[in-house]
């Protein structure tokens, strides 16, 4: 008498997949707090998203900031005055309006962006690298089809890095 068929694999549903992401996702945290570490004493988290935010953009109006970051802009104040205090941020005059003023990284903010990006990048990919080649495809394909279907875009700038910690351009306000 033969052997009986292999059953198929069956498919994770939306439960499994959910547990899959949140595990990950804690992982994908802990890299991001990881990275920010050597900086904690200098910048919290939304200091540090406001930071990444201006990097992307090189500059740019308070309203603006507080609407990507989806935060009040009386909040985003009190954080640009905080990091303009700690020489990561300064005030300028818009060349397109002299009436207004932009805000833009100053060298010390470019290189704590760049420290704390490459920290986190570092171990991504040290993570990556211990994946078999077809674990890495899977991971991309997957990966890609997430953010898709989540709506998240990657984030204007020289890095290709998505929006750190799930922001956008398009970020609801938090109000």
């Amino acid at each position: 008498m033969a052997d009986p068929p292999e059953p198929l694999p069956s498919e994770p549903d939306v439960d499994d997949v959910t547990r899959a992401v949140l595990i990950a996702s804690r992982l994908l945290v802990a890299v991001s707090v990881r990275s920010l570490a050597t900086v904690q004493d200098r910048v919290t988290l939304p200091q540090f998203r406001l930071l990444k935010a201006l990097s992307a953009q090189g500059g740019a109006k308070l309203v603006s900031l507080a609407e990507r970051l989806g935060v009040n802009p009386s909040t985003a104040t009190r954080m640009v005055d905080r990091l303009i205090a700690a020489g990561l941020a300064e005030r300028g005059v818009n060349p397109g309006n002299r009436r207004e003023s932009v805000l833009r990284l100053t060298e010390e903010g470019r290189t704590l962006v760049a420290d704390v990006s490459a920290a986190r990048r570092r171990e991504i990919t040290s993570i990556v690298q211990r994946l078999a080649p077809e674990q890495r495809t899977a991971l991309v394909d997957a990966l890609t089809a997430f953010t898709e279907a989540g709506g998240e875009r990657p984030m204007p700038g020289d890095d290709g890095e998505p929006y750190p910690l799930g922001w956008s351009d398009t970020a609801i306000p938090l109000h």
